[in-house]
């Protein structure tokens, strides 16, 4: 009768503590966040659980997604990267202008499109690697950097555009409603690049490197990681994300728009920082982005469906931001 009882003493404080680890995880608090969000938005419009809607909710979380991820290995690394949206504009415009010069020589719309993508992309990585030099060789600090490529690619993009969208394709908006079920042939490729991109960061050689650097660059350095070689390509797979992001939005609008991702950065760093990430850097993980940029995209979209006003949208997201910061703060030792 002794035995069985110190058996439950001794389980149960070692239940008790596994318990607490995962209520005490951020990521187990994000997800009942989800979760919440969905009934409540549910209960209030009946039509916010129907198929059609779960499609468009899972396009508008591609979208932010994908350009969510790029800032995640900017602000693991320590850096911030205020260009992504800005990048996307002027990538969805040039490759607008090169997808519209395709059509009129008649090519198929497959090839048209990706062409356009690798042309998005290579625009994305042009714009990546200015950034790039200008932090690890002109040693400008990160905030400053894509904060000088942020307003030159959101001019340029209203300069090259004259501000309309540039590229009318309504082939392209055609096919981005097709795809398996409610999963999208859009939707499927951005899971599959985020997949990737995930396991690279948390498994790979260069995603612990990304982590030390983040972490402490000085020590990084010591241990004979070359920190400038990695931060530069860091800010070029940014750019290059943030690119194909622009074309993401050129598909699913059929033409590519100056005005497109005047906010993303923003949002994109919410989406991060409420995953978890620490701006300091060193701290993150893709699933808490993804996470983030689900409750991002609920709100804005479920708020539309109770008719309040979008106006309000950037309130919500504000304190979805702060109260994130404080979960960080009351948690100190947080590795998410």
């Amino acid at each position: 009768m002794s035995t069985s009882i110190d058996t439950l003493e001794s389980v149960g404080p070692s239940a008790l503590k596994r318990l607490q680890s995962i209520v005490g995880n951020q990521q187990f608090i994000l997800l009942l966040v989800l979760v919440a969000l969905v009934i409540f938005f549910g209960e209030r419009n009946s039509l916010f659980f129907t198929s059609s809607e779960f499609s468009n909710l899972l396009i508008d979380f591609s979208g932010l997604a994908l350009i969510a991820v790029a800032e995640t290995y900017v602000i693991i690394s320590g850096g911030i990267d205020l260009s992504v949206g800005s990048t996307q504009a002027i990538s969805g415009v040039g490759g607008g202008f090169a997808m519209q010069s395709l059509m009129n020589h008649h090519m198929s719309e497959t090839g048209v499109l990706l062409i356009g993508a690798v042309i998005c992309a290579g625009i994305g990585l042009v714009v990546g690697a200015v950034n790039a030099v200008l932090i690890t060789k002109a040693n400008l600090v990160p905030f400053v950097a894509t904060l000088v490529t942020l307003s030159a690619g959101a001019g340029m993009a209203l300069v090259f555009s004259r501000g309309a969208p540039i590229g009318q394709n309504p082939e392209a908006v055609a096919w981005s409603a097709t795809g398996i079920g409610p999963f999208t042939w859009l939707v499927i490729i951005v899971i599959s690049i985020t997949t990737i991109l995930g396991i690279t960061l948390h498994v790979s050689k260069y995603g612990r490197n990304n982590f030390a650097i983040g972490s402490n660059s000085f020590a990084a350095r010591a241990a004979g990681i070359n920190v400038k070689r990695h931060i530069a390509s860091v800010y070029m797979l940014s750019g290059i994300l943030a690119g194909l992001t622009g074309m993401f939005f050129y598909i699913r609008s059929g033409a590519g728009s100056p005005q497109v991702g005047a906010s993303s950065n923003l949002v994109a760093i919410a989406a991060v920082v409420i995953g978890g990430a620490s701006l300091t850097g060193g701290v993150g993980r893709i699933t808490g982005t993804l996470l983030g940029a689900g409750i991002l995209t609920i709100v804005t979209d479920g708020l539309i469906f109770i008719n309040v006003q979008p106006t309000w949208n950037q309130v919500v997201v504000a304190a979805f931001i702060a109260l994130a910061a404080v979960l960080q703060s009351i948690r100190p030792g947080l590795r998410s």
